[in-house]
């Protein structure tokens, strides 16, 4: 679904993205997990196009977005949730995730506000409530739920679990890997990396802008260098 090659990003003069390739298949949940600084969210906005790459490609379902705006990729069905949500705080939860549709451009939607309402059912409760008076984990939520009208075919996650308490967390992640049940493909950057790693079938380890690691996460759980350098942190 998603071919990435020797991507490039800099930012000032300093090289954040140094060749960075990997690929993901159609039905997968993968996760990216990595020091600060390593690149991880540069990744992936370099290839939602809110930011450009300097070099290197990426296609997506065969069509090469290395050079395509970023409106234009989220209508392909290739869908970003934000670190830090980025919702609208004045706006109501239904008016949020209303702006949603606007990825669909032509196409179908599948999921609609009663299915993201079935996922988060707090988020029905609060529908008429200003987003910026919700709770950290129920925006992430109304994030997520956001980028699910738009119709993913591919969904990036950034830090998800970002300052949100381990219940919240739990039902987030719960809530993703239902959605990959459903067919739905997942690429998630997340600090928890025993989370990443327990939460996905596959998974790829950055540092300094470049692929340190890759495997299986059942694998890496167990590789000594991961286990010293990841496992029981908080890093991102």
């Amino acid at each position: 679904m998603l071919e990435i090659g020797q991507l490039a990003a800099s930012y000032g003069g300093i090289k954040a993205l140094n060749g960075v390739s990997l690929s993901i298949r159609r039905g997968e949940i993968v996760a990216m997990i990595g020091p600060n600084g390593a690149g991880k969210s540069t990744l992936l906005n370099c290839i939602s196009g809110v930011v450009r790459a300097s070099g290197g490609s990426a296609v997506f379902n065969g069509v090469d977005i290395s050079r395509m705006p970023a409106h234009r990729i989220s209508r392909l069905g290739l869908l970003q949730v934000p670190e830090g949500r980025q919702i609208l705080v004045d706006l109501t939860v239904e008016e949020n995730l209303q702006l949603g549709f606007l990825a669909l451009g032509s196409r179908a939607s599948k999921l609609g506000l009663d299915d993201v309402f079935d996922l988060f059912p707090i988020l029905r409760e609060r529908r008429s409530q200003r987003a910026g008076d919700l709770s950290g984990g129920q925006q992430q939520m109304l994030a997520i739920g956001r980028a699910l009208v738009g119709n993913p075919d591919l969904l990036l996650l950034d830090e998800p679990s970002l300052g949100l308490s381990p219940l919240i967390t739990d039902q987030v992640f719960g809530a993703l890997k239902s959605l990959n049940s459903s067919g739905l493909t997942i690429l998630v950057v997340e600090q928890n990396a025993l989370r990443a790693l327990g939460s996905t079938q596959r998974a790829y380890i950055l540092e300094r802008g470049r692929i340190a690691l890759e495997g299986d996460s059942a694998e890496l759980l167990n590789d000594r260098r991961v286990v010293e350098h990841y496992l029981g942190s908080t890093t991102s």
